[in-house]
């Protein structure tokens, strides 16, 4: 038995020897390696079947010296097995090959991969070093919106913190303020800041919300000092006197005054009602605008800087008195405007806005039916506000296109007062006899312009006249009834009934 281990360690020892040391014989040449080769092919195999005779089953366990070394792992499997066996170069064969290879060659590939590596590292540091150049750029965007992010949010609470600016007094002289139809506490507040009324927008609103008032503030001009401490601003402007520049004309009202014949009664005309909208003030620091510096503008040659439209300017040029040629061009209604301004432009703001409401009723696209233009339109306008009650507009506007297309003279009493002094119903027939560019008793056609403020509906009547034959109408009582009739015999008698119910009774 101790001699077989003895075999089997003295195998092993020549295996991993063989295995190790292994060279080839091919390099050596010459028989006595074959013969060698031979030989130990034939003592291997003989010992092979030596130790193939012994069965015994127990497992070999070689023994180590301190001078050997451990045996290598069992080579892994091959996932391919048709792939042919990797051949194992000797350490003698390997240090062989690099003795054959030229000195030169090696320098120079070593060379090559060494610039290779360092091309490479120097990109990959610019790349490091761009990446680095990038983070710290946005690191600095990134401080300075934080930093601005921050400063914001400090003012913000700073202003929150501490109370609005506000004047304290006293106040200064008076400034016009707008207030636009739709305007919120805030715009109102800003309105009143720019103008100088008020320190700060925030001061005016906390005091607009403890004044249950501002919800009646209506669009306008106010005229409220300058410098004034919140709460006495709000005061102001929810106030009765801070309202100037509100103009409320009448239906059928003219430029100038009139008198009534027999009272002498005064009924104020459009300037004048303007001038007194245009004071600003009270006692001896009051400013107005003057009638006669208003008729004076209006009687400007410069169409164009008082507002008058497009549609108009043939008419308005046309007209044989200066003093006149803005009639009925300011609408009956409430118009607002700024009384700080000059008469011009006092004039031009009106002017605008009644141009506007007109055009709102579809002016500029009747006269289909009747055959006029936008401003004879208005001139027959003005002649049923003067003529008719609002419920008989629409046949009266019928009645002037109907005496147009015959033609036949209007003979309008209104067209005669128009130019009088003293005006009444009933005209005389010195008064009708008067040849002027408005008397349709001595004319045919329409008057040379509109002889009063028509209102939109008077507007809409002439617009779209109420289908008819009528030619004539005659109001027969103190109550209005107006009578209309195509026949001239039975309008004779509608004219005996008003004589007789006092309605044409003359105060001369």
């Amino acid at each position: 038995m101790t001699d077989r281990w003895a075999r089997a360690e003295e195998r092993y020892r020549q295996r991993e020897a063989d295995r190790r040391y292994r060279r080839d014989d091919r390099a050596w040449g010459g028989q006595n390696s074959r013969d060698t080769r031979g030989k130990t092919n034939r003592v291997v195999g003989r010992e092979q079947d030596d130790w193939d005779d012994y069965e015994d089953d127990t497992t070999v366990i070689p023994r180590y010296t301190d001078d050997m070394e451990p045996p290598e792992p069992a080579p892994r499997p091959r996932a391919d097995a048709e792939r042919p066996p990797r051949k194992r170069v000797g350490r003698r064969e390997a240090a062989r090959h690099e003795d054959d290879e030229p000195e030169e060659g090696s320098r120079r590939s070593r060379s090559a991969q060494r610039g290779k590596r360092s091309r490479a590292a120097s990109r990959k540091a610019q790349e490091r070093k761009r990446r680095r150049r990038t983070m710290w750029l946005f690191a600095g965007v990134f401080v300075l919106l934080f930093a601005g992010a921050a400063v914001f949010a400090g003012m913000k609470l700073i202003e929150k913190l501490g109370p609005p600016e506000d004047f304290a007094g006293p106040v200064g002289p008076l400034v016009v303020v707008q207030v636009h139809d739709g305007d919120t506490s805030q715009q109102i507040a800003a309105s009143m800041k720019e103008k100088g009324v008020v320190a700060s927008t925030g001061a005016f609103i906390e005091a607009a919300v403890r004044n249950t008032n501002m919800n009646s503030v209506q669009p306008g001009f106010y005229a409220i000092p300058s410098r004034s401490p919140a709460v006495q601003a709000v005061s102001a402007l929810t106030g009765k006197q801070a309202r100037v520049g509100n103009l409320v004309i009448p239906e059928g009202r003219l430029l100038h005054d009139q008198f009534e014949v027999g009272s002498g009664r005064r009924t104020d005309g459009i300037y004048r009602m303007m001038a007194e909208a245009s004071c600003i003030g009270t006692g001896t620091n009051q400013k107005c605008a003057t009638y006669e510096e208003l008729q004076a503008a209006g009687s400007s040659v410069d169409l164009a800087a008082l507002g008058v439209p497009a549609w108009a300017v043939q008419g308005v040029q046309n007209c044989p008195d200066r003093t006149r040629q803005l009639e009925g061009l300011i609408a009956a209604g409430t118009l607002d405007f700024d009384p700080s301004g000059t008469p011009e432009q006092m004039l031009r703001q009106v002017v605008t806005a009644s141009a506007k409401a007109y055009e709102s009723t579809g002016l500029l696209q009747s006269g289909g039916e009747t055959k006029l233009t936008p401003y004879q339109t208005l001139i027959a306008a003005s002649l049923v506000e003067r003529e008719a009650k609002p419920q008989d507009m629409g046949k009266v506007a019928r009645v002037i296109v109907n005496r147009l297309r015959v033609p036949q003279m209007l003979q309008f009493d209104s067209t005669v007062n128009y130019a009088l002094d003293r005006t009444e119903v009933q005209t005389t027939d010195a008064d009708r006899a008067q040849e002027t560019p408005w008397n349709t008793y001595a004319m045919s056609g329409l008057p040379a312009t509109p002889i009063a403020a028509p209102s939109l509906n008077a507007l809409r009547a002439m617009e779209n006249p109420e289908p008819g034959p009528w030619l004539y109408f005659v109001t027969v009582d103190k109550q209005g009834t107006t009578l209309f009739t195509d026949d001239y015999n039975q309008h004779q008698r509608y004219i005996r009934q008003a004589q007789a119910s006092g309605i044409l009774d003359s105060g001369r």
